[in-house]
């Protein structure tokens, strides 16, 4: 039986009535289903979404209809909806709008007006099931971004919807709370007949439990079939939406593999198991170590310790670290672990009570007024909506710079040329990210500072983006980022610390850190450790492969 049903969906922005954000757009979901919905960034996934909720739904110019059990969507009273149609956003702060947790819990079922009993009944139970009875009268400031998430997922499933819609909930989260996440929704799925319509770039978590994968790009839906099959799809079109498909399946079809394709890491590893049954005789992309201590480092922090008030615990603990000048250097760890609060730091935004930064040699506090932001440090946060002040990207870049040329060659390079008219906040999350780095990237920093640059980004961007960090780096230019995204650190970082209470733990090559690692890893470690040794990405696991079979990468 039919949940949802979409006829001919049809949208352009106001600000872009030439672009059709959707195209003609037409699907229907089943209850109890699990869809997994992916493209570009910008292929219109976010908007359709929308258009699922109509409080939620963009001003635009629209034809089609939409359908929920039945009825027109647009003659389903908002009581009606609120209780059966649950959305997650993907920036947690968002969607919060109380300050305790076990208000954040009652407030849908208030505003259903649930009777007390029942209300207390539902926010108990969602408590126990989402295991958040321990901070369940913390106050939500005091919540982690990955704590954040699960509040609100637990918020919307206390009312019991019908049908659960998840736009990039993983966006903001570590790998170990985002596939923590991702197994609760599928959990919510098969235990509860849940409908889940969900969004995602990583697809690790998601592909190879979805009952059907849809593929959309330029706002039309280009395909729709089970995981197993969308793959093989991809792969023969040369479709680039391929390189967003999970580890297991991209290193099956590139090491020209035929038949029965692996979805998962368990997967994974059997196929690798059964292709090669002998020991491999090359087991090893060779790796250097690195030296602990950098020559000439661009940026030096040495025991920073800071807290946010005067009775808190403190937040950085002895922060010690060296930056070698002119490299990609990654910063991973879990949610509320302090990362984004050292680049703070950096920037003087948090002042430590104890320890010193220096920039290039010079100690941050004996930079002029201004002088340190002056072609010398900027910072992408990780909200790129803080960095918005006008009403279209356009102006955004204007802001920075009248230098037409110098716009016209990073929209370019950024890939948000055929944006320039739009609002910002119209943008998807990915459009909204690349725009915020054109605008940092205007400023012309030797130190380019970036809290969680790739939220948001689809795969073919992060190529994109890593070309264009290279090309900073080949330039002299030092790159400090902080992120949750492992798969990226590894193929393109140069060195990984761990963060970890307050405090850098550890730095090493990406080969030697991921590689080490059992949970804190990337999928392609995880798939072929028992038998490679640091292949930490796909493409190092397809080279082994080929090398041991004789076969020409």
């Amino acid at each position: 039986m039919e949940n949802i049903r979409i006829e001919n969906l049809t949208f352009s922005y106001p600000t872009s009535k030439d672009k059709k954000s959707l195209d003609n757009v037409s699907l229907k979901t089943d209850k109890g289903e699990y869809i997994v919905l992916c493209g570009k960034s910008g292929s219109g996934k976010t908007t359709l979404l929308r258009h699922l909720k109509t409080v939620l739904t963009p001003h635009g110019e629209r034809t089609g209809e939409i359908y929920f059990n039945g009825s027109a969507l647009k003659d389903v009273d908002s009581r009606e909806q609120s209780a059966k149609i649950g959305f997650v956003m993907q920036n947690p702060d968002d969607q919060i709008v109380t300050d305790k947790v076990w208000d954040e819990l009652a407030f849908g079922l208030e505003s259903l007006g649930c009777d007390r009993k029942t209300m207390r009944s539902r926010v108990a139970e969602m408590a126990c099931y989402f295991g958040i009875q321990d901070w369940f009268h913390r106050d939500v400031a005091a919540l982690s971004g990955g704590q954040k998430q699960l509040l609100n997922l637990a918020s919307i499933m206390a009312m019991q919807p019908e049908v659960l819609i998840l736009d990039e909930p993983t966006s903001q989260l570590d790998p170990i709370a985002a596939s923590d996440f991702l197994n609760t929704v599928r959990k919510i799925n098969t235990e509860l007949g849940t409908t889940v319509i969900i969004t995602e770039h990583r697809l690790e978590d998601i592909f190879p439990y979805a009952d059907r994968a849809i593929v959309m790009d330029s706002g039309k839906i280009i395909a729709d079939d089970k995981p197993a099959k969308i793959g093989r799809l991809l792969y023969e079109q040369n479709n680039p939406m391929f390189a967003a498909m999970p580890t297991p399946v991209r290193v099956f079809y590139n090491a020209g593999s035929r038949g029965s394709c692996p979805l998962t890491v368990r997967d994974g590893r059997a196929w690798l198991d059964k292709e090669l049954d002998a020991e491999p005789k090359i087991k090893e992309i060779p790796c250097k170590n690195i030296d602990d201590k950098a020559e000439n480092p661009a940026l030096s922090l040495k025991e920073l310790w800071f807290r946010y008030e005067k009775n808190t615990p403190d937040i950085l603990r002895g922060v010690s670290l060296e930056i070698p000048s002119g490299s990609i250097f990654a910063i991973v760890g879990g949610n509320g672990a302090g990362k984004s609060t050292m680049l703070k730091a950096i920037c003087g935004i948090c002042k430590p009570y104890r320890g010193k930064i220096k920039v290039f040699g010079k100690s941050s506090d004996k930079f002029k007024s201004g002088e340190l932001f002056r072609n010398c440090v900027s910072m992408l946060p990780q909200d790129p909506k803080s960095l918005f002040v006008k009403k279209t990207v356009r102006e955004e870049l204007e802001e920075m710079t009248r230098d037409k040329n110098k716009i016209s060659e990073i929209a370019e390079t950024c890939q948000i040329a055929e944006l320039f008219d739009s609002h910002p906040y119209d943008l998807s999350g990915g459009e909204q990210q690349k725009t915020a780095l054109a605008k940092v990237l205007l400023t012309e920093p030797k130190i380019l500072l970036l809290d969680e640059p790739t939220k948001g980004m689809d795969s073919f961007f992060k190529e994109t983006f890593a070309a264009i960090l290279n090309n900073l780096k080949s330039q002299g230019i030092t790159i400090l980022m902080v992120s949750h995204d492992v798969e990226f650190c590894a193929k393109y970082a140069d060195r990984v610390s761990m963060f970890f209470d307050g405090q850098v733990l550890t730095t090493d090559t990406p080969q030697n850190f991921f590689g080490g690692n059992s949970f804190y890893t990337t999928s392609a470690n995880r798939m072929s450790r028992h038998i490679f040794t640091n292949a930490v990405t796909a493409e190092n696991v397809v080279e082994l492969y080929c090398k041991n079979k004789g076969e020409t990468v």
